[in-house]
């Protein structure tokens, strides 16, 4: 499956160490959650540099920070590499605490798991509970993410797994290779950034309409005293002409 079709395409540079207000103020921070091996650093750097990796994920837990243009908006963003450590049969109590102050961070998720490895699937769901537990009121966007999708002769994880779980999970599911399509990965990317954005500016409008002033109750003091004064100067209009 793959999102709806979407127009623009992502500019990546540095972000300069002097970024302005109007960029700081639209940042979007992003964090790949996943089993190890699944290709969440490989996806990361198939993105911003059209390069492939391979399965090792030398640069786990980095924080990658770039410009980029969505839908002709310039913003700032970042993106967390997590720990490979997360499986379904591990202590997840203790897994989860390591990664909650990345979920408190983050206001978009991609959480990645490899078709060729159930363990891993079965990772998403408990990852997943975890954001909606420290995202109680919010709707931050989530993608479920099915990698290595060239590798059908190894496949463990069917296609309608991965959209089951994503249908009970009320989240998005696309199924990609990171090593033979880059537009796939491209697209996961962009999806992201444009449902984080799409929330940002909802929050803004929030905001902004809850610090317009209301307007002060007349006061009836006031108005009876401006009324007598009317009456006042009416009935001496009135003497004066009589």
């Amino acid at each position: 499956m793959r999102p709806p079709n979407m127009s623009g395409h992502f500019l990546l540079a540095p972000i300069p160490e002097s970024s302005s207000d109007y960029l700081l103020s639209r940042d979007i921070k992003l964090a790949v959650l996943g089993a190890g091996r699944v290709g969440k650093s490989a996806m990361i750097v198939r993105f911003l540099t059209k390069r492939f990796i391979g399965d090792y994920e030398p640069n786990t837990g980095k924080l990658y920070s770039r410009l980029v243009f969505v839908e002709g908006d310039q913003l700032s963003i970042q993106i967390q590499d997590t720990p490979g450590t997360i499986q379904a049969q591990d202590n997840l109590s203790q897994t989860m605490d390591s990664l909650s102050k990345c979920v408190q961070w983050a206001d978009g998720f991609l959480l990645v798991y490899s078709i060729t490895d159930y363990d891993s699937y079965q990772s998403i769901r408990p990852l997943y509970q975890h954001i909606r537990k420290v995202h109680p009121d919010s709707k931050v966007p989530v993608i479920i993410v099915g990698n290595k999708g060239d590798l059908l002769h190894a496949r463990q994880v069917q296609t309608h797994d991965g959209v089951q779980l994503a249908n009970e999970l009320g989240s998005l599911f696309l199924e990609i290779s990171t090593s033979e399509n880059y537009e796939d990965v491209y697209d996961v990317f962009q999806h992201l950034c444009k449902e984080v954005s799409k929330v940002h500016s909802l929050g803004g409008e929030r905001r902004r309409a809850s610090i317009i002033p209301r307007p002060r109750s007349p006061n009836m003091q006031d108005l009876k005293r401006r009324f007598k004064q009317a009456l006042s100067s009416k009935v001496k209009s009135t003497s004066a002409l009589g």
